[in-house]
């Protein structure tokens, strides 16, 4: 797996570009996209609404804590986050050749934070597992935070806390 991780460059545009083009380049020939979801969204969060280029998906959006009659931002990523979690803790158990138990849940928790005229986010996931060993059970929460792909983009960005309920 490959880790990219960029700095604030000093530089004229066209060495950040060349740069910029060489990892995309490394990042085409070594990776394989398995999927790339496609969203279309108008009005932003607070009178859209958010249509997936597959139909499956269209949602109206409002702002967070309004009478609106959309979601929001913030509960569709703790739904995707969640699901995901929830995913790689499967793909863990079976490695580690453990059941989870059919009544698994997540329930997630996100922040839409203001700190000096900043927005940022900050999360919680409430994971049950219930039946399985405590210890067994942080193993696979600890498994999973590797796994997800959610959980991986937001290591270090986003204040988390997760909790075995």
């Amino acid at each position: 797996m490959i880790v990219l991780r960029f700095k604030i460059l000093k530089g004229n545009n066209s060495e950040i570009n060349q740069i910029k083009n060489k990892t995309m380049e490394t990042m085409t020939k070594t990776s394989k996209v398995l999927y790339t979801a496609k969203t279309h969204t108008t009005g932003g969060r607070e009178n859209g609404i958010a249509k997936s280029s597959d139909g499956h998906l269209e949602v109206k959006l409002s702002a967070p804590g309004t009478n609106g009659i959309g979601t929001n931002p913030e509960q569709l990523f703790g739904a995707g986050w969640s699901a995901c979690f929830e995913g790689a803790m499967g793909i863990a158990a079976r490695k580690g050749g453990i059941t989870i138990p059919a009544d698994t849940a997540i329930d997630a928790e996100i922040d839409l934070c203001l700190d000096k005229a900043e927005f940022f986010l900050r999360a919680r996931l409430n994971v049950s597992l219930p039946g399985l060993n405590r210890e067994v059970a942080w193993e696979l929460i600890h498994s999973a935070e590797g796994i997800c792909p959610y959980s991986k983009a937001i290591k270090g960005n986003v204040d988390v806390e997760i909790n075995l309920v």
